[in-house]
């Protein structure tokens, strides 16, 4: 398994830690320049196709993926601490893009005004990405569980497909919404607008891919349906019979541009860019986790928020738009060969001369060829496996995977994200509200005390409870903890101790400090000593603190479950008996 490390770089390797490009510069070997360059050319030709499909998925021109691509690519050269991670557009950032940016256009959606507004996203993505890089913010991945990730990825696949399915077969819809769009898409079909033409080489495109990818992995199946198609457009002059393609690229280099926004339009802008950070963040951290295991290397997750920071920022500097890690083109760049990060140099050169000197090179590829490239990517975001374990492993985690897949397929991807961030934190939250709880017994032929209710024959010893709280003991599970505490001695009305198995106790706060003063002084009207064992010490440390030990003695703290009992026993000359067992 990869290792996690951000060491903080000091003395004269400080720019070469921050800057990882200095250090590949100066470490590189010229035995991978020819491997580096083979990659970076079979990689571009996957770019090239992607990064216009995806384009258009966040509602930009094609040309605008190609920029983007060129300028993460570099950006994350220079500040990207993986050897292998390639960035670029991603299918699951396209619907955040446009749901970020359509309600700010103006009325007939302003290509310019489109472009402009997504530039200042990446931007802003760019930013928050490197302040919370430098200000070593990496654990923020952590806000998405892997059930919510895993709803979240199947409705935003859920919500690619619909959205791409008009074009798939030659038409288009004015809807928005998962639920608009399934209409709208049905409506069309029944309504005989699908272009016959135009949907033959949609699904006919989309099979290839899939079958490809199925069968042959190492053929490039995208760059294999690009060239059948363009050629059967223009070998047959679809175009006549009503197949929307691409058309000739603009020529040239993206120039330098400040995007030029209004101010009103910065709140939703940062609210976008926050969730786009948290899932290009948690991706991230996903992928290079996965790659960096197999080859043995750790993971910087600071630093690799820094470097996809910089490629936001370099993207959004040049007419692009927000950018993620791709593990689809980070398996091929790897299988090709690639040794560093000039693999990703090769591949923006390449599209900076397709710009240059081939912008006519992509006019006869067919839109609904676009159309199959994202629901094929959008198919691979799917984890119906994962779903399936779920079912099988833990129904209510299943649960939350259901409602996020629901939160972003019926109020859109923004919500989504925040519906998949606010369920992971309260799935957090509920398992400490409502911990596990158990009481303890002797099972014989087995070591230590277990938990009665999968023992229901172990012994007790009269008079005596043991009795386990598995979670910090806070504000929000403190009356819980007093109350079974207290129900436990109203039932046994023998009862002198209660022992409190307090290892998985890793916090008292204030309130629960304050529930145990009261708890105490009620158990000992009683005649019952409240005792804890196997208390932590930064815990014991904060009991004394909160000065409980003026009402539970230093006595009642005990160093294990087993010293506990033996001093119980010792006082009471008990012994252990059975459950059915009279006292």
């Amino acid at each position: 398994m990869a290792a996690l490390t951000d060491r903080p770089a000091v003395g004269p390797n400080r720019w070469e830690e921050r800057v990882p490009g200095l250090r590949l510069a100066r470490s590189y070997e010229r035995p991978w320049l020819p491997k580096d360059i083979v990659a970076g050319l079979v990689l571009s030709a996957l770019l090239v196709p992607q990064g216009m499909a995806y384009a258009q998925l966040a509602g930009l021109p094609p040309v605008t993926g190609l920029y983007t691509s060129i300028l993460c690519l570099v950006g994350y050269a220079v500040f990207g601490p993986s050897r292998v991670l390639v960035l670029g557009p991603d299918s699951s950032l396209g619907p955040m893009i446009a749901a970020t940016i359509a309600p700010l256009l103006l009325a007939g959606g302003d290509p310019a005004r489109a472009v402009a507004l997504a530039s200042m996203l990446a931007i802003i993505v760019g930013v928050v990405m490197v302040v919370a890089g430098l200000a070593r913010f990496g654990f923020v991945a952590d806000l998405l569980s892997k059930p919510t990730q895993i709803g979240y990825m199947n409705g935003l696949a859920l919500t690619i497909i619909v959205g791409q399915l008009p074009k798939l077969f030659g038409f288009s819809t004015d809807a928005t919404g998962f639920v608009a769009e399934t209409r709208a898409f049905v409506s069309g079909l029944f309504a005989g607008e699908a272009n016959r033409t135009a949907a033959v080489i949609g699904v006919s495109a989309l099979a290839g891919i899939l079958l490809l990818n199925r069968f042959i992995p190492k053929v490039p199946s995208v760059l294999v349906l690009v060239v059948l198609t363009a050629v059967a457009v223009n070998l047959f002059d679809l175009e006549a019979q009503g197949v929307d393609t691409i058309g000739v690229l603009p020529q040239g280099l993206p120039t330098f541009t400040i995007p030029r926004i209004g101010w009103g339009d910065l709140p939703p802008l940062v609210l976008g860019a926050l969730a786009i950070a948290v899932v290009a963040l948690a991706d991230t951290m996903s992928t290079s986790s996965s790659f960096a295991a197999r080859r043995g290397e750790r993971v910087q997750g600071n630093q690799e928020m820094i470097g996809i920071g910089a490629a936001n920022i370099a993207a959004g500097a040049f007419q692009g738009f927000p950018v993620s890690t791709s593990g689809s083109r980070t398996a091929v760049a790897e299988q090709a060969g690639s040794r560093s990060q000039v693999t990703g140099i090769v591949g923006a050169v390449v599209i900076a001369l397709v710009l240059l000197f081939a912008n006519s090179i992509m006019q006869y590829v067919p839109q609904p060829t676009l159309g199959a490239i994202v629901i094929a990517a959008a198919l691979s975001l799917t984890d119906i496996a994962g779903v399936r374990r779920l079912w099988l492993q833990r129904r209510m985690e299943f649960l939350l995977s259901v409602v996020a897949l629901l939160g972003v397929a019926l109020l859109g991807v923004l919500p989504g994200i925040l519906i998949a961030v606010g369920l992971s934190i309260l799935n957090v939250f509920r398992r400490t509200w409502w911990p596990h709880q158990a009481e303890l017994g002797r099972v014989e032929g087995v070591a230590g005390l277990h938990d009665t209710e999968s023992y229901p024959d172990a012994e007790r010893l009269p008079g005596l409870i043991v009795y386990r709280f598995d979670a910090p003991l806070i504000f929000a599970n403190a009356r819980s903890f007093g109350e079974t505490v207290r129900e436990l001695a109203e039932d046994d009305p023998d009862l002198r101790w209660i022992v409190v198995a307090a290892e998985p106790i890793t916090d008292v706060d204030t309130t629960a400090s304050d529930m145990l003063q009261e708890l105490d002084l009620w158990l000992n009207a009683r005649g019952v000593s409240l005792v804890f064992a196997e208390m932590k010490d930064p815990v014991r440390a904060k009991i004394e603190r909160y000065e409980l030990t003026r009402t539970i003695v230093p006595e009642h703290f005990l160093p294990t479950v087993d010293a506990a009992v033996a001093e119980y026993q010792r006082q009471t000359g008990a012994s252990w008996r059975g459950p059915e067992e009279p006292t």
